[in-house]
């Protein structure tokens, strides 16, 4: 299996997606499947990011496999403490493929995104 990555966004914001292909592809024909992709979808996406986008239309067109979280079975919490290593809870639904409320009609689930802030401490700040 070979992995590859898609980046979006700026210094302020990034969204990255990993993909799986049971093929090598060197960086200039995985750049231009890529840049076929990111045309075919540019003005007509529904996917929250112009990334995720491309990610699926890699799949459907080129048998890349999208690793998103719809397809988690499995979150474990690893810590350097004794005892505290542990499966995160992942609803029932998420793990066994049913939709519940914050689910799409893809079975992604759409209730939360991670985001990292590099902030400045002031005032304001808590």
């Amino acid at each position: 299996m070979y992995f590859y990555e898609l980046h979006e966004g700026d210094a302020d914001l990034l969204n990255d997606v990993l993909l799986v292909h049971d093929e090598e592809f060197d960086e200039e024909e995985f750049l231009e499947l890529v840049l076929e992709a990111r045309s075919a979808v540019l003005r007509s996406f529904e996917e929250d990011t112009l990334v995720e986008a491309v990610a699926n239309e890699l799949e459907r067109r080129h048998g890349f496999t999208f690793i998103h979280d719809a397809r988690l079975r499995v979150s474990v919490f690893v810590s350097s403490e004794e005892g505290e290593t542990a499966v995160v809870g992942l609803d029932e639904g998420d793990a066994g493929g049913e939709e519940d409320e914050d689910d799409d009609e893809d079975g992604a689930r759409t209730g939360f995104r991670s985001l990292v802030v590099d902030m400045e401490r002031g005032p304001d700040l808590n």
